[in-house]
């Protein structure tokens, strides 16, 4: 009974999220998104049976992709919602569970029927908890725990419930880790039978939590070196299944070639199509299309199929990303207005990250360029300087795009060799830190997704460059 759910562990939903929005892509026949390019070959008809199988396939490879690249993830217990008819069915269960145990200890003599049960359930935990070097502890706990002998013990009442209880708590000192301590001590001190035990499938319920975080930690340096080809494989799984699983990813990667394109004849190229073909290359196509990730419009197009297991993070990042280009503009139309000095006034920089509204980021930029006493700031240009603050906030404002540019080539630098850190463009030292830090998250995020999915991104882009160089220029 104290296990009825216990057991269970709450991960991260994400990973799940995804291979639920991956599932969802198996009823379309093509993809809204395509116009006039050929559509993709008809989906197999497969039988019920091979499409739950699937979708376990790719929760599977969900899941370590989770483990593999989210270094802060961890196996959870499960906490129901208070009022929760879940939680309110559980509080039912576990009160007259507990409440029918202490009734059989106080019959005469004792009835230790449920007891046998949950040290049973002891028993096979605490030997769950131990390594192969243990097995000095294994030969302690089948002697102690010889559930035929205390059996037969209580046949005849003469069960010594405590003492065994004390030998459980003492156990579980041996083998929780350091931050269990606190919660053993506290057993210690419980001297009834009945929330002695109630407390201690509390505490193993933690332990078990501790248990596969150990578990994880400890193959995550061996899942990485095998979650590349095991992810590579669960998708190719997936695609035999679905055969226009990657029409996203490659309209993703068209529309790359299309917007690169779309510049170059902008910006006057010299050489017309030769000029713009030069840029074309691969790897170089490849790295702008991921560098497109961090302009998505979520909530209107579809995600690529590769990295829909990603998407919350490119999210985070895209949202991280014009934090910085907003602050980056505000710090250079101050250091332009009235001095670079004034970007190290104390309390700026914080201001600026913590402060939502551009309208009232002008309004305490000012506040303390006046109690700091700038030598450049006056009064008479507060104004203007609010009212250039508060531009920023519209994606055509040109200091906007300025920094937004140069945030922008950073991140591809990040991508492309050398792999050493490119140097910060100008304008960009005061949230430089911060910068980088998303740089390195990126760059490890798209190089993992390109060592999983190469050979699909290999045939693709082939086919979507050679589709380019029989299609006309753009005309502008």
């Amino acid at each position: 009974m104290p296990n009825d759910g216990s057991e269970k562990q709450q991960r991260d939903t994400r990973p799940q999220d995804a291979s639920e929005e991956m599932d969802g892509k198996r009823g379309r026949t093509s993809s809204p998104h395509r116009g006039s390019t050929p559509q993709a070959s008809p989906p197999q008809l497969v039988s019920v049976e091979e499409l739950m199988e699937t979708a376990k396939g790719v929760t599977n490879m969900a899941l370590a992709h989770e483990i593999v690249v989210n270094q802060d993830f961890q196996v959870k217990p499960v906490e129901l919602p208070e009022g929760s008819l879940e939680r309110r069915v559980k509080d039912i269960l576990h009160k007259a569970f507990w409440e029918c145990l202490e009734a059989q200890l106080q019959e005469e003599p004792p009835c230790y029927e449920q007891v046998l049960k949950l040290l049973a359930e002891v028993k096979e935990t605490l030997l769950s908890f131990l390594l192969p070097g243990h097995a000095r502890l294994c030969s302690r706990i089948e002697e102690v725990l010889d559930l035929p002998l205390i059996q037969q013990q209580a046949q005849h009442g003469a069960v010594d419930i405590g003492g065994l209880s004390r030998f459980i708590v003492n156990m579980m000192g041996s083998l929780c880790a350091p931050c269990r301590d606190q919660d053993i001590q506290k057993l210690k001190e419980v001297t009834d039978i009945v929330p002695l035990l109630k407390s201690i499938f509390s505490v193993l319920d933690l332990m078990k939590v501790d248990m596969a975080n150990f578990a994880l930690l400890s193959i995550r340096p061996h899942l990485m070196q095998q979650s590349v080809e095991y992810e590579r494989n669960k998708f190719q799984e997936f695609l035999e299944k679905q055969p226009n699983a990657l029409d996203y990813t490659e309209k993703w990667l068209e529309d790359t070639v299309r917007h690169l394109r779309e510049a170059a004849a902008a910006e006057g190229a010299v050489g017309g199509a030769a000029a713009t073909s030069s840029s074309l290359t691969p790897l170089h196509v490849h790295n702008q299309a991921y560098l497109h990730l961090l302009r998505w419009d979520h909530a209107s197009t579809p995600f690529p199929e590769t990295v829909l297991m990603d998407q919350v993070r490119f999210q985070e990042m895209q949202q991280e990303v014009e934090r910085l280009v907003l602050v980056s503009s505000v710090l250079l139309l101050v250091s332009s207005s009235v001095g670079e000095e004034t970007c190290s006034l104390p309390g700026l920089m914080e201001t600026l990250k913590h402060t939502e509204a551009l309208v009232s980021v002008g309004d305490r930029v000012c506040e303390d360029l006046r109690r700091c006493g700038s030598s450049g700031f006056s009064e008479g240009g507060g104004d203007a300087l609010k009212g250039r603050i508060s531009a920023c906030s519209r994606p055509d404002d040109t200091v906007r795009q300025l920094m937004d540019a140069r945030v922008q080539s950073f991140l591809l630098a990040s991508l492309e060799p050398p792999r050493a850190p490119p140097p910060l463009p100008g304008g960009l030292a005061p949230v430089g830190k911060e910068l980088q830090e998303v740089a390195v998250r990126f760059s490890r995020l798209v190089n993992f997704n390109k060592l999983v999915f190469s050979p699909f991104y290999q045939n693709l882009l082939q086919k979507v460059l050679r589709s380019e160089e029989e299609s006309p220029p753009t005309e502008t």
